[in-house]
């Protein structure tokens, strides 16, 4: 068997993997990043992508920004839409001045890919049978095998950034963790199509059929949703049923419509919420969606990802420079707190813009009655837009990556 030794072992080449190991590399701190997965199936998986202030600036901070910032859109509010009119939310003005980016978070896993590899960081693609062991004891391993060759990697800590399927939640031992969860009724259709930009921001529609949302992908490709049956097949939906369904969800009284084309792909996600506690185990931390989901309508997955794993960057930190293990002890407490305010969040922006079986009419002028007062409240605008742009992290990114930057 090969053997392989390095300070932190991170399974997983998403967002979290790969950003974690950028910040321990800039910080003089070896890592080895596997990942199942090969390189071209990680950076091909189209994922849709809002970008929090903290998470723009942290991907400047490492020198994964550059192309972010030339194709990414900022957007500097959103608008929501129900009753046939439109509300929008003013982030500047309600948060002194912050904004979000829209950008694919394919594309942001291709920037940083790009940046570990080109200075000269490690990650080992295509790796199979993989596992973990001695989480509890003072060197734990991870081993796979890599090219056909039985390999094991023996590190000071591990880095569970493989997402909600991977090997690293269930490798804790049963009755550690606790988990938290909630299926939502419903899922989302999503479609990419050619075509212009229908708005110049995301507009998030409530409508008696549903919810519906409008995004932007480039200036001729765009990102749309409409909330469907999670049990739904795409094959039901030919292309004059789905824009029949935008226009109906999205239409207001001044007869605007979204800009159509050809639907180049169609896809349908179910919503969930998940936390396990605690986030981490001996030497065995979580990070993204190993440790949480979100649903999709409050835009924090990838944002989540991102503040554990500044959190963890700083603990190892403390850690190999001072010897200091408490920041490490409080790795969970501290990304907990975050991670259920975002939870909240995203339970309240989904239920306040879908319509779920059984709801009746009393339910429907519930959710008008919320977005009435949204409209007439700036207290409440600057709450969601608080949120949405992010809650602050103290240190968000780390004094000395953002010096490095």
């Amino acid at each position: 068997m090969k053997t392989l030794r390095t300070q932190v072992g991170i399974v997983g080449a998403g967002p979290a993997g790969l950003l974690l190991a950028r910040m321990l590399q800039l910080e003089g701190i070896e890592a080895i990043v596997v990942e199942s997965r090969s390189r071209a199936e990680i950076e091909g998986t189209i994922r849709a992508g809002v970008l929090e202030q903290g998470t723009v600036d942290l991907l400047k901070a490492v020198g994964a920004g550059e192309r972010m910032s030339r194709e990414g859109f900022v957007h500097h509010g959103i608008e929501l839409r129900f009753d046939g009119r439109s509300l929008r939310i003013d982030f500047p003005g309600l948060t002194g001045g912050k904004s979000v980016t829209v950008y694919p978070q394919h594309e942001v896993i291709k920037d940083l890919v790009k940046v570990r590899l080109d200075t000269g960081g490690a990650i080992l693609f295509s790796v199979e049978n993989t596992s973990v062991h001695d989480l509890d004891g003072p060197r734990p391993k991870i081993r796979f095998e890599h090219e056909g060759a039985p390999t094991e990697i023996e590190c000071d800590y591990v880095a569970g950034c493989d997402g909600t399927h991977g090997i690293c939640r269930p490798s804790v031992p049963p009755g550690v963790l606790n988990t938290f969860e909630r299926v939502y009724p419903s899922g989302w259709f999503g479609i990419l199509c050619d075509a212009p930009p229908s708005s110049r921001e995301l507009i998030y529609a409530l409508h008696e059929r549903g919810f519906a949302l409008v995004s932007t992908r480039s200036p001729t490709v765009q990102r749309m949703y409409f909330q469907c049956d999670p049990a739904d097949k795409v094959d039901n939906w030919p292309e004059e049923r789905i824009w029949a369904e935008f226009r109906a969800r999205l239409a207001t009284r001044d007869g605007w419509a979204p800009k159509e084309g050809p639907i180049t792909h169609k896809v349908i996600v179910g919503m969930r919420s998940f936390v396990a506690e605690p986030m981490q185990y001996g030497r065995l931390f979580l990070a993204g969606d190993a440790a949480h989901i979100v649903p999709p309508t409050g835009a924090k997955g990838l944002n989540l990802a991102a503040a554990d794993v500044t959190l963890l960057a700083r603990a190892l930190t403390a850690f190999y420079r001072t010897g200091d293990r408490e920041p490490m002890q409080r790795y969970s407490a501290t990304c907990l707190r975050r991670i259920w305010k975002a939870q909240r969040f995203s339970w309240w922006m989904t239920s306040m813009l879908h319509r779920f079986p059984g709801a009746d009419a009393f339910q429907y002028r519930v959710q008008l009655a919320e977005l009435e007062y949204l409209a007439a409240s700036e207290a409440a605008r600057r709450t969601l837009a608080e949120n949405y742009v992010g809650l602050p992290l103290e240190g968000y990114p780390p004094r000395s990556i953002a010096e490095a930057g």
